[in-house]
C-alpha cells in the first residue's frame, strides 16, 4: 500500500487541491514523534492552524491510520506501527535488489554530462567530484525509471593543445613519453608555462599551433591523436578502479567538423555581431557578458563546442532533460550557454547545471600549470593499502582479501565525497578521506557485513511469513521507519541532484541497526521472535546494499 497516495485521496475529497499539488506539499516530518506524514494547511485559508483543525474534524480515517494531530499549521498523519512494519518488510523481502525502484521517469531520457577530464593532463583529485556525483545520479535516475545517458565530454580540444604541441616539438622525447605518458606530458605543460613567463612569444606560437590543429594540419593532428590515445588508456585504468562506465566518450574535438554549421544555424535563429574581430552573442540585456563564438583569429571557443554538443545530443538522444555535473566556478559559463540555447528556441527547463564545490587544500589551490596536482590514483592506492592493513589485523583469514580491500578503500574515498552536500567546498584532508571510523563508507560496509554474518550464523531461512506484532520495540520501530523512508530519499536525491541525501540516510539506518543489534538479541530459542528479527536484519542488509550501489560503492558480505 502506498500510504502517501492514500492520504492524497483522502485530502482530495476535502480540499480543492489537485493530486499533483498535494503530492508536492505532503512531506515526511524530521521527527517520527510528529507522525509519518505532514500536510501544511497554508493554502486552505488565511489562518492555517484553524484550517488544519477544521480539516481534522471532516476526515474519516481509513483503517491504516491510527490518528491525525494538528501541530501548528500542519495536519500530521500517524500510520499504525504494525501496518508500516508489515508493508515495508514484506516489500523489501519481495523486491530485494529492486526495492527503491520507481517509475517516475518511465519513458523519459536524461543526458548526464560528467567527469570530463582534460586529455594530456593528470586525473587529479579535483576530477573525483564530477565523476562520483555524476555516476551516482546516473544510477539514481535509472532506478527512478529514466533512461540515463552518461557522457564523458572529454577536454580534448582547445588552446592547451597548442601549448602542448609547441612544448613537445621544442623539448619532447618519444622515449620518455612512452615510460609514463601523463606525468611526462604534465612536465612539458609546466615547462611551457615557466618558459612563457620569460618569453611571451610562446603564447602566440601556442595559439597559432591550435589554429593549425583546428584547420587539420596533418603533423599536429597525429601528435594530438597520440596524446589522446595515451591519456584515454590511463583514464580507463582509473574508471575501472572506480567501476564507472559511460555511454559516450565524445569530447570537444568530436564536434570540430560541425562547428561552422552550428554557428551558421545559430545565426539564422539569433542575432550575433562582430566585436574587436571576434564573433559574439551580446547578452548585455540579461546582465551577462557576451558569448564568444569565434575568436579574432577564427578559432572557436568552449561555448561554441558546448552549443554544438547540445544540438548534437538533442538530435541523437531526444532527451527530456540535460544535466551538467560541473564545478561551481563554471556557473556563469552555463548561465550563458543556457541563455543562448533558450534564445535559439530550446526549452530552458530542460537544462540544469548541477554545480559542486571544490576541494580546498592547505597548501593553496591546485594548479596543473605549476605542476601542483594530487593524482587521484595515488589517493585510491593509499586508501586500498590502508584497508588491506586493517583487514590483515582484524580478519587475517578473510577470503578474497585483496578484492575486499579494493572495495573498502575505494568505497571510503567515494563516500567521503558523496556524504557532503555537493554545493559545499570540501577541505582535503588525507586522514579524513582515508578514515574508516565514524560516519564513513567502511562503517556502512561493515554494518552490511555484520548483518550478513548474523544471517549466516542463524542458519535459518528468512521468511516474510512472521508475526509482525513482535517487532514493537522502539529500536525495531526506528529501523523499520528508516527502511520505509529509503525510496523517498532516492527521489529527494534526484529532485535536488544531491546524492548526500542517500548517503546520510544510510548512515542513520546503520546507526539505528547497530543500536537495535546491541539491545535486541536476534538469534534465540524463541523461534517466532528470531524469525521476525531475522527478516528485519535481512531487510537492513538489502537496503544497505541497494543504497551503496546507488552511490557506486560495493557491499562485501565479509570484512
Amino acid at each position: 500500500m502506498d500510504f502517501k497516495a492514500e492520504i492524497i485521496k483522502l485530502l482530495t475529497k476535502e480540499t480543492k487541491l489537485k493530486d499533483a499539488d498535494l503530492n508536492n506539499l505532503i512531506s515526511i516530518p524530521p521527527d517520527p514523534k510528529l507522525g509519518d506524514y505532514a500536510f501544511p494547511c497554508f493554502k486552505l485559508g488565511s489562518n492555517p492552524k484553524n484550517a488544519a483543525e477544521t480539516l481534522k474534524k471532516k476526515l474519516k480515517l481509513p483503517k491504516f491510520l491510527s490518528g491525525v494531530q494538528v501541530v501548528g499549521p500542519y495536519l500530521n498523519f500517524y500510520v499504525k506501527s504494525e501496518v508500516i512494519t508489515k508493508e515495508v518488510l514484506t516489500k523489501v523481502f519481495k523486491e530485494k535488489k529492486d526495492y527503491g525502484k520507481q517509475e517516475l521517469g518511465e519513458g523519459k531520457k536524461i543526458v548526464i554530462d560528467f567527469s570530463a577530464p582534460n586529455i594530456a593532463k593528470p586525473f587529479g583529485i579535483g576530477h573525483l567530484r564530477s565523476t562520483v556525483i555524476g555516476h551516482s545520479l546516473y544510477k539514481v535516475y535509472n532506478t527512478l525509471g529514466y533512461k540515463s545517458i552518461g557522457i564523458n565530454h572529454l577536454g580534448d580540444w582547445g588552446t592547451q593543445f597548442g601549448k602542448l604541441i609547441v612544448a613537445y616539438k621544442k623539448w619532447g622525447k618519444e622515449k620518455e613519453l612512452g615510460k609514463d605518458p601523463i606525468k611526462y606530458l604534465l612536465k612539458l605543460y609546466v615547462q611551457f608555462h615557466e618558459e612563457a613567463e620569460k618569453d611571451d612569444k610562446l603564447d602566440d606560437q601556442a595559439r597559432e599551433a591550435f589554429k593549425k590543429l583546428e584547420d587539420g594540419n596533418k603533423e599536429y593532428l597525429q601528435l594530438w591523436e597520440h596524446f589522446r590515445e595515451l591519456s584515454l588508456k590511463e583514464f580507463q585504468r582509473i574508471y575501472q578502479i572506480l567501476d564507472v562506465k559511460f555511454d559516450s566518450y565524445h569530447g570537444e574535438a568530436f564536434y570540430n567538423n560541425i562547428l561552422d554549421k552550428t554557428i551558421k544555424e545559430l545565426q539564422q535563429k539569433i542575432k550575433t555581431k562582430m566585436s574587436d574581430g571576434a564573433l559574439i552573442v551580446d547578452l548585455e540585456e540579461f546582465n551577462m557578458s557576451p558569448v564568444m563564438l569565434k575568436k579574432s583569429n577564427g578559432a572557436t571557443t568552449y561555448h561554441t563546442r558546448d552549443i554544438a554538443a547540445a544540438n548534437y545530443r538533442l538530435k541523437k538522444y531526444n532527451p527530456n532533460r540535460f544535466l551538467y555535473v560541473v564545478g561551481s566556478e563554471q556557473k556563469l559559463h552555463f548561465r550563458q550557454l543556457f541563455k543562448v540555447l533558450e534564445l535559439a528556441g530550446e526549452d530552458k527547463e530542460k537544462f540544469t547545471h548541477a554545480d559542486f564545490g571544490l576541494f580546498r587544500f592547505p597548501e593553496g589551490k591546485m594548479s596543473t600549470r605549476k605542476g601542483k596536482v594530487i593524482f587521484l590514483e595515488d589517493v585510491l592506492d593509499k586508501a586500498i593499502k590502508l584497508a588491506s592493513e586493517i583487514i590483515e589485523k582484524k580478519n587475517p583469514d578473510l577470503k578474497n582479501k585483496k578484492k575486499v580491500a579494493i572495495q573498502v578503500g575505494v568505497g571510503a574515498i567515494i563516500f567521503a565525497d558523496l556524504s557532503n552536500d555537493r554545493t559545499r567546498n570540501i577541505d582535503f584532508d588525507w586522514d579524513r578521506m582515508l578514515s574508516f571510523d565514524g560516519e564513513t563508507g567502511p562503517y556502512l560496509q561493515y554494518t552490511h557485513a555484520r548483518a550478513s554474518s548474523i544471517l549466516r550464523k542463524a542458519n535459518s531461512k528468512v521468511s516474510s511469513k512472521i508475526n509482525f506484532s513482535l517487532l514493537s520495540l522502539d529500536e525495531e520501530k526506528a529501523v523499520i521507519r528508516l527502511l520505509y523512508d529509503f525510496p523517498e530519499r532516492i527521489v529527494k536525491a534526484a529532485e535536488t541532484y544531491k546524492p548526500h541525501h542517500i548517503a546520510n540516510h544510510l548512515i542513520s539506518l546503520a546507526q539505528a541497526f547497530n543500536e537495535f543489534y546491541h539491545k535486541c538479541p536476534v538469534i534465540s530459542e524463541r523461534d517466532e521472535q528470531m524469525n521476525a528479527r531475522l527478516l528485519l536484519v535481512d531487510s537492513v542488509r538489502q537496503v544497505l546494499e541497494n543504497g551503496l550501489r546507488l552511490l557506486g560503492i560495493k557491499a562485501p558480505d565479509e570484512m
